[in-house]
């Protein structure tokens, strides 16, 4: 039995050195780092594969290529999976599905997020259709959970074919640079089977999928720093953040009243958003996608609220095809998790290529009205400079569906000086740029317990 042990040990060790070897972590070591400290309970760590054509007895992994169980992130419980690349290339198998499939449930049951921390090669080979219908399973909990609790996916090494599809269904991807990629199919068979030569990074490396495909939400230079944004996402995510704490009064921030320049003269948003929000700390999510909107969490008055936020510093902050869909997705994101979301305007409108209109510009611009029309969370705009044509309509205009409408002096809505604008009740009011954070607090503590009857139906179209 010793024997054993020390068998068992030395290739733990073994393997634990091998991942090192490749700046990655242990699928266990993933779970110190992710968790609150003694927190982790782990479920079905006695199981046996149950697959022979990977070997008898001692051969075979107690618990498979996969670590699954609970335990809290700040004081909060949470479900989680790691899966171990030391084992089988951490391939999804019977026993790997099944166990990650329950942990799906327990999640969904108990009301609680769901983590997963993705590092596989997708199905295993030797078990054929059995692995795909496994993947079938956990891809329907992936769709029924979404809304229900928030679903983020870390992805920290190469994750090919059925390891992919459940990640882009969750709410949130994290990858890590240089050592995690997402395909499809890998480089190797893109060469055999079309003779297309690529590397793995420039096929479905991190800053591909941050920067061009806008599948991954965030990406760190490290293991260490893709967790720490994790666990910082999921304090936004609180349902305990519910409760807005306003102060009972709020000092006048005349830095506002200088930040807008000239009429055509790019600024930084985040001039703004560094006096508005509680301390100015604003986690960003999908930086690197579409940068003309910027898109992030922070606090108001201690309360979670999104941030939507045209960025004057990037092409103007004009709305294209890729802004619209990164601005819809995190809308919604909000609004299923009751986020409240603040959207600060300043934009000269839709702008669109030839080839973006023959690809569905016109969908996806619709997509943005849509996230915003169908909200039920407060939602609270601040028209800082230009408001032009449909991009004033679709930046959640007062007549789209916003709780809250205001515009500062500089503000030009369609062409119209905001006090022209608030005659026609487009804006609810002309405010002085130093009070717009007092304004905003008061406006979610009267919004914040807002009721909103949806119609009878099964569900919505959103235009895909």
């Amino acid at each position: 039995m010793l024997d054993l042990q020390e068998s068992a040990r030395a290739r733990t060790e073994a393997a634990a050195a091998g991942q090192h070897s490749r700046d990655k972590l242990t699928a266990r070591e993933r779970i110190d780092l992710l968790l609150d400290p003694g927190s982790f309970l782990e479920v079905g760590s006695f199981v046996r594969t149950r697959s022979t054509s990977l070997g008898q007895g001692r051969d075979r992994p107690l618990g498979d290529a996969v670590v699954v169980g609970q335990g809290t992130v700040h004081g909060r419980e949470v479900c989680v999976f790691s899966q171990d690349f030391t084992v089988f290339g951490g391939s999804l198998g019977e026993v790997v599905g099944e166990k990650i499939a329950r942990v799906m449930d327990m999640a969904m049951a108990a009301g609680v997020p769901m983590i997963g921390i993705n590092d596989s090669a997708g199905g295993r080979i030797q078990e054929g259709v059995v692995a795909q219908s496994l993947y079938g399973g956990i891809f329907r909990r992936n769709v029924r959970m979404s809304g229900m609790v928030p679903q983020i996916s870390l992805i920290l090494g190469p994750c090919a074919g059925g390891a992919v599809y459940s990640p882009a269904i969750t709410d949130f991807v994290v990858m890590v640079e240089r050592t995690a990629q997402m395909f499809l199919t890998g480089p190797s068979v893109l060469r055999e089977a079309l003779g297309e030569q690529v590397s793995a990074e420039e096929l479905g490396g991190a800053l591909v999928h941050h920067t061009r495909s806008g599948s991954a939400h965030h990406i760190a230079a490290t293991e260490e720093g893709a967790i720490a944004y994790v666990r910082e996402l999921l304090t936004y995510l609180s349902a305990e953040e519910k409760q807005t704490r306003v102060p009972p009064r709020t000092r006048h921030d005349h830095a506002l009243d200088n930040v807008i320049p000239g009429a055509e003269q790019p600024y930084d948003v985040r001039r703004v958003l560094d006096r508005v929000l509680d301390g100015g700390e604003l986690l960003t999510v999908h930086e690197g996608f579409a940068p003309n909107i910027l898109t992030g969490f922070g606090r108001l008055g201690g309360r979670s609220v999104g941030v939507v936020a045209n960025q004057p510093a990037v092409a103007s902050g004009q709305l294209d095809e890729n802004a619209a869909i990164k601005a819809a997705r995190f809308i919604r994101t909000c609004d299923a998790y009751d986020i409240p979301v603040l959207t600060f305007v300043d934009t000269p409108g839709f702008t669109a290529t030839t080839a973006q209109e023959q690809q569905g510009a016109i969908r996806r611009f619709a997509t943005l009205l849509y996230a915003y029309a169908e909200a039920t969370v407060p939602t609270l705009t601040v028209i800082t400079r230009r408001a032009a044509g449909i991009g004033y309509v679709a930046m959640s205009s007062r007549h789209l569906g916003a709780d809250v409408c205001l515009a500062w002096p500089t503000a030009v809505i369609d062409g119209n000086p905001p006090y022209d604008a608030a005659e026609r009740g487009l804006v609810d009011e002309v405010i002085d740029p130093a009070t717009t954070r007092e304004r905003l607090l008061r406006a979610l503590r009267l919004f914040d317990g807002k009721k909103t009857t949806a119609p009878p139906r099964k569900h919505d179209n959103l235009p895909l």
